[in-house]
């Protein structure tokens, strides 16, 4: 049960459970993207509407969130955040395997990635200078509160989807215990039902702290220009 043990060992260097599922599910994604170029070049049909439907869906999701302007650049990262996240919630369906998730360190480093991207669409949308101003706002006092504020939902994005997937997992394991395999189907059902709000949730806090940066540079542009007019 525990993800962090030596999967693979090489003299001092030991690769654990969580990244060695880590890397399989990068690497069918990869041979999944690569696959779907070439039958979209190749015209068919089944495979064009069903990446196109993916793609719909989550521009669509996005939308709903941010201004038209800025859901294609915020698309490429957020579509890819939560297919992995999903995907790597499901994967513990498989015997043998666990959930990257339901290792704290794997959902560390997914909100790092979320904290990251979201200082980079602000930097790149707004400049550097323009995208720390706004932790200055509205007083300089503020700044420690802000800082602040950054790593605390940083952390919470982190210990909420481990606390998810672990519990979640955790009580399949003792229901299997407890009453065998009778009543796994239902269990499955509930499994795939969180793995799938887990995933969405994610993705959406994701999206909205992203959100956020770019709506605090725009709010201050456009309070600065009624301001001189």
């Amino acid at each position: 049960m525990n993800d962090n043990y030596a999967a693979l060992q090489f003299g001092p260097l030991s690769i654990s459970g969580t990244v060695l599922t880590t890397w399989g599910i990068m690497l069918a994604f990869s041979l999944l993207a690569w696959l779907t170029r070439i039958r979209m070049n190749g015209h068919t049909p089944r495979w064009h509407g069903a990446a196109e439907a993916v793609v719909v869906a989550i521009e669509g999701a996005i939308g709903e969130v941010l201004p038209a302007t800025s859901v294609r650049r915020v698309l490429p990262f957020v579509a890819t955040l939560w297919l992995f996240v999903l995907t790597a919630n499901l994967i513990g369906l498989i015997p043998g395997l666990h959930s990257p998730t339901r290792d704290l360190s794997a959902t560390a480093a997914l909100a790092v990635l979320v904290f990251a991207s979201t200082h980079w669409f602000g930097i790149r949308d707004h400049g550097l200078r323009n995208h720390l101003r706004h932790y200055l706002e509205p007083s300089v006092i503020l700044l420690p509160f802000h800082v602040i504020s950054e790593l605390t939902r940083t952390l919470a994005l982190a210990i909420r989807l481990f606390g998810n997937i672990m519990s979640l997992e955790m009580a399949a394991l003792l229901v299997l215990l407890i009453a065998g395999f009778l009543v796994p189907v239902p269990l499955l059902m509930l499994h795939v039902v969180e793995a799938i709000v887990q995933a969405y949730i994610f993705g959406m806090l994701a999206l909205i702290y992203i959100a956020g940066a770019l709506e605090s540079h725009e709010s201050e542009t456009s309070s600065s220009a009624e301001h001189h007019s």
